[in-house]
């Protein structure tokens, strides 16, 4: 069987509790790669905690790489849906993009919906995943569709979009197919789900109401990082968690790191990451300034993994250089870590405290922000304390409960 009609059916939580059943159908269509991406942790935790609730049915729409991330993340029982084969990521970014948003559109003009109450969440503002579930919208109108817009596209020009030389075709098929997503998200999504108040607020300017928009920040296992006992020493003195993806700040971080070995030659660094168009030259860079001894590089690790590796490190760097949020930082967090990371707008609300900030783009000034943190123990133990109440306050328990209660507050449009 082709992995793009496999199904897979479990029985209705309705059906245990015996009441009406609340359906809920993700779109997750555009999840590819090896990596996870904040939207991929967003939809996958949604669904780990909605599917627990009496009388609800929540029904996964995604593609191969998407039910692989949810096999990684302990969801293998969710009843699911693959659309898209993996193969196509090979063929092409824009082949890739055309064939998932094709089929997509087919596979949700032929779903089966019937006058259940019936939410549809798209997990980002990528074609495969929002012009279906707005397809599915127009269908019936006891269809409610939840919008995830988690980022908005810096125009191509601008100084801030990180798709430069090669990566500038790119830059412009995100933004200009965002124009068309956008518009429609704007006009027909019931809840959009965006997340931070900048983001927020532009909405609101383009004539959103504030009722429609939810603030999702992102979550944390607090239950992982309280189960990971703490190492008797500490390993790495800093840790990196991201794409390897320009706007991350992988290469920026390499240069930043050069600048802390310089006042401490045994500094050690780890960079967990995915095997992202950054890795290559990431890895070339390390050699170029002969840091091999001072930071590794490691792709792909658990949850469990992870965790343990933030317990044995002392800093968490953020050094994003287009960002407006990020949850890979609060995961080492609630660890116990402090952070660092530059002062982007869109970060003093996400991470109001726990990190210090550098001025943007400024390499030394992150490099000493890192020290500072490691030579002052007073400061240290203040941002770390400051850290770990933020990230307490993203339990994914509670952070879903919200969600959910704002999807069902939905007024129809």
């Amino acid at each position: 069987m082709d992995m793009a009609e496999s199904n897979v059916t479990s029985p209705s939580a309705a059906d245990a509790a015996g009441g009406a059943t609340t359906k809920v159908f993700i779109v997750a269509n555009w999840a590819q790669g090896k990596g996870f991406s904040g939207g991929d942790r967003i939809f996958i935790e949604l669904a780990r905690h909605w599917r627990r609730k009496p009388g609800v049915d929540v029904h996964l729409l995604l593609s191969e790489e998407g039910w692989q991330f949810c096999q990684k993340k302990n969801l293998a029982e969710v009843a699911h849906t693959v659309w898209s084969p993996a193969r196509w990521t090979g063929w092409g970014m824009l082949p890739n993009f055309a064939l998932r948003t094709l089929h997509s559109l087919w596979r949700a003009a032929t779903l089966p919906l019937d006058n259940s109450p019936t939410f549809v969440y798209s997990a980002g503002d990528f074609w495969p995943d929002s012009l279906p579930a707005f397809l599915l919208k127009l269908r019936r109108r006891n269809v409610r569709w939840v919008a995830g817009f988690y980022l908005f596209a810096p125009a191509p020009w601008s100084a801030e979009s990180p798709y430069k030389g090669r990566q500038y075709l790119k830059g412009w098929v995100y933004w200009l197919t965002q124009a068309v997503s956008g518009f429609l998200i704007q006009k027909f999504a019931d809840r959009i789900f965006c997340i931070v108040e900048l983001d927020r607020d532009r909405f609101i300017r383009a004539g959103v109401a504030p009722e429609r928009l939810t603030i999702v920040r992102g979550g944390v296992d607090v239950e992982l990082a309280e189960s990971v006992p703490e190492p008797p020493e500490k390993t790495y003195d800093a840790v990196f968690i991201g794409r390897f993806h320009p706007q991350k700040g992988g290469l920026e971080l390499v240069d930043i790191w050069n600048e802390v070995v310089k006042a401490r030659p045994g500094a050690r660094l780890i960079m967990i990451g995915d095997d992202g168009p950054l890795k290559e030259k990431i890895e070339a860079r390390i050699a170029a300034l002969h840091l091999e001894p001072n930071i590794r590089v490691v792709l792909f690790l658990s949850d469990l993994e992870k965790a343990r590796i933030y317990k044995s490190s002392r800093v968490v760097v953020h050094p994003a250089v287009y960002d407006v949020g990020g949850m890979a930082a609060c995961e080492a967090m609630v660890c116990g870590l402090p952070g660092v990371s530059f002062d982007l707008v869109g970060l003093r609300t996400y991470y109001p405290i726990g990190m210090l900030k550098a001025p943007e783009r400024d390499l030394p000034a992150f490099a000493r922000c890192i020290l500072n943190l490691l030579d002052d123990k007073a400061l240290y133990e203040k941002t770390r304390q400051d850290a770990l109440k933020l990230a307490y306050s993203w339990d994914w328990r509670k952070r879903a409960e919200e969600l959910w209660q704002a999807m069902m507050g939905s007024s129809p449009r």
